[in-house]
């Protein structure tokens, strides 16, 4: 494939930076509050989830760099366990890991540009949800020239934007509040509390997009050094602006006025600039999720993609266009997001989604260990990357993770129940779908 047909590095980090920066850090903290009221352990919760999102960025670039090949987790799991543990990841990511997600980013969207306009237009939110949608999916169905470019200038926008809000807020907020970067007397216990596991757990959601480099591996300039930086790179830009836009938050405005409350940016817009401001911080929040949209309408239908080369019965997403896009699996998952706007039946899907994701990032993780097993973890001199500080980073991500799914089990027992029959149904719609396209000529 020529360089033409493939992305940037510079690309790949603006879907990873898009993918991970969604509605989660402009909306828990409030949630956080209600039981945490210092701001050095609000911070704290953001810098955890930030290491346990760069462990595991670590080491998916060890599995990228052995691995080139688009699919994320799908094929990970399938060089390293067995395809029926990928098939599953793969239908989860369809079903549950993108199309539901940029069905509620879509959603979001409108419902900011909505506020954003005010009394100057009454917006039809579902209808411009599924306009997004529908422009975005059409864009990256063309070729990868337009798709990165739609990209790498929305993210561009976003982080820009990101940064404008947090200086702005910083030196004209009237009313400013002490935050704490260093501990204070009490924040230790509160460290090792329930109230900071909980939100932890919250925490760990809004980074989730961290791996989203490895959906598109196979369509990215040299993945086998390219991968590794892109990974490691983007992680560390949204551990920085996560924990810039917190500290901004709690420096502008009182505790008491964030807690409990959802629309955390809004807030500290009008606390800040007045009702003109609040309006602006929705047109900017707006903004800010074209390129989640888009970011998940780019990797996800590339697990369709590899899936579709990997089984006949699903071989027609694996067509790609003359530039080497897989248009068909892209228009599937644009289609996809667009029934879930319609339809709204995501709302469910979204409360278990989290568990079944830590589940599968847990696993491709430990798949590391099993993959220098099998392949020796000598060091070579053929380039790939290896995991620093080994095996640090992916004991301490398996570490999180495993608690955090074990805490869901316990203090959520129906959602992890849910999620336990999502993925028996996958295992079997693999029975059916071997059984099947051993019968269909290739």
């Amino acid at each position: 494939m020529s360089t033409n047909h493939r992305y940037s590095p510079a690309t790949a980090i603006a879907v990873v930076v898009a993918n991970m920066v969604g509605t989660g850090v402009f909306t828990s903290i409030g949630f956080q509050i209600i039981d945490i009221k210092s701001s050095f352990a609000l911070l704290m919760l953001w810098l955890v989830g930030g290491i346990a999102a760069m462990c595991g960025a670590l080491t998916y670039a060890e599995l990228a760099s052995r691995l080139p090949r688009s699919g994320g987790e799908y094929h990970f799991l399938s060089k390293t366990y067995h395809p029926a543990v990928g098939f599953v990841s793969g239908w989860v990511s369809l079903t549950v890991g993108f199309a539901a997600p940029t069905a509620l980013a879509a959603m979001t969207f409108a419902a900011y540009l909505d506020s954003a306009l005010g009394d100057l237009l009454h917006l039809n939110r579902q209808a411009a949800a599924v306009t997004l949608v529908a422009v975005i999916t059409f864009i990256h169905g063309r070729n990868h020239a337009a798709s990165g470019g739609l990209q790498n200038w929305f993210t561009v926008i976003k982080v820009l934007l990101i940064g404008m809000f947090v200086l702005t807020v910083f030196s004209s907020s009237p009313d400013p509040q002490p935050v704490h970067f260093l501990p204070v007397e009490g924040d230790g216990p509160i460290l090792l509390s329930s109230a900071f596991a909980v939100s932890l757990i919250y925490v760990n959601y809004a980074y989730t997009g961290w791996n989203a480099a490895t959906y598109i591996t196979g369509e990215v300039e040299n993945p086998e050094r390219s991968v590794p930086v892109v990974l490691i790179g983007g992680t560390a830009i949204v551990i920085l602006l996560y924990l810039a836009l917190n500290a901004t938050f709690l420096y502008a405005v009182p505790m008491e006025a964030l807690e409990g409350r959802i629309e955390i940016g809004v807030i500290v817009a009008e606390h800040t600039f007045g009702s003109i401001g609040a309006m602006l911080m929705g047109g900017l929040l707006s903004l800010l999720l074209i390129s989640t949209v888009s970011a998940m309408l780019m990797a996800g239908p590339r697990v369709l993609q590899i899936m579709g080369e990997d089984f006949r019965l699903f071989r027609l997403l694996a067509v790609k266009n003359s530039g080497g896009v897989p248009r068909t699996a892209i228009y599937t998952q644009g289609g996809l997001a667009i029934a879930f706007i319609i339809t709204s039946t995501f709302d469910s899907v979204l409360v278990f989604s989290g568990f079944i994701l830590g589940l599968s990032s847990l696993f491709t993780v430990l798949g590391v260990f099993v993959l220098r097993w099998r392949q020796g973890r000598g060091e070579t001199s053929d380039g790939t990357y290896r995991t620093w500080a080994y095996p640090l980073p992916p004991l301490l991500y398996s570490a999180i993770m495993l608690w955090t799914l074990l805490f869901i089990t316990v203090n959520r027992p129906l959602e992890a129940a849910v999620a336990a029959i999502i993925i028996v149904l996958g295992l079997g719609c693999y029975v059916l779908t071997e059984r099947l396209s051993t019968r269909i000529a290739p």
